[in-house]
């Protein structure tokens, strides 16, 4: 079994140009190069999509074979049902993360689809 993927999705390629102020100026790719370097026998995957039926296609090809999945839908989170019901369908726990805080944001930020 493998360790752990994140899974990103739309506008999170982005990262390290978007809005820094609310995102930051690090690429993903470069923060999960890091984080794999800090780490001893764990492995950190990562995939990005914009596209819904993308990351609804990993969560189903992964979601039986990792230990853990770290999920940040982007804009899916408050809209999808079909990730959520990818989330459902799987075996694997997903945790869901954002990158900023979802509560000093607007309030439709607030109401996740995808929590499992």
């Amino acid at each position: 079994m493998k360790d752990f993927i994140i899974i990103n999705g739309p506008n999170l390629n982005l990262l390290g140009i978007r809005e820094p102020e609310i995102y930051g100026n690090e690429k993903f790719e470069d923060f999960v190069e890091n984080l794999n370097s800090k780490l001893r026998g764990v492995s950190i995957d990562y995939f990005q999509s914009n596209i819904e039926g993308e990351i609804i296609d990993k969560l189903h090809e992964v979601g039986f074979s990792y230990k853990g999945i770290i999920l940040n839908a982007g804009g899916y989170t408050h809209t999808s049902v079909a990730i959520a019901d990818a989330i459902s369908a799987i075996e694997t726990p997903v945790i869901e993360v954002h990158i900023s805080n979802i509560y000093a944001r607007e309030e439709y930020r607030r109401n996740s689809m995808s929590t499992k």
